[in-house]
């Protein structure tokens, strides 16, 4: 099974950036989303952000995430 994460971008320097993923610091090619910002929300797969997300977009992983990990 595949599974992206939602993140937070929290930095850029060039075409990655650091994103926070659930409380852990990540480092995250960025190049694939157009116009990547400090703030924005993305879904990471295998250490590249692969699509923005909308804040409630984010909640709504988030919480999913938690689920799937609390089994």
């Amino acid at each position: 099974m595949c599974l992206a994460v939602p993140a937070k971008i929290v930095s850029i320097e060039g075409a990655f950036a650091q994103v926070d993923m659930m409380g852990f610091q990540s480092r995250a090619y960025i190049d694939l989303i157009k116009d990547a910002a400090v703030g924005q929300y993305v879904l990471v797969h295998a250490g590249c952000a692969i699509e923005r997300i909308q804040d409630d977009a984010f909640d709504f992983y988030m919480n999913l995430c938690r689920e799937i990990s609390e089994g």
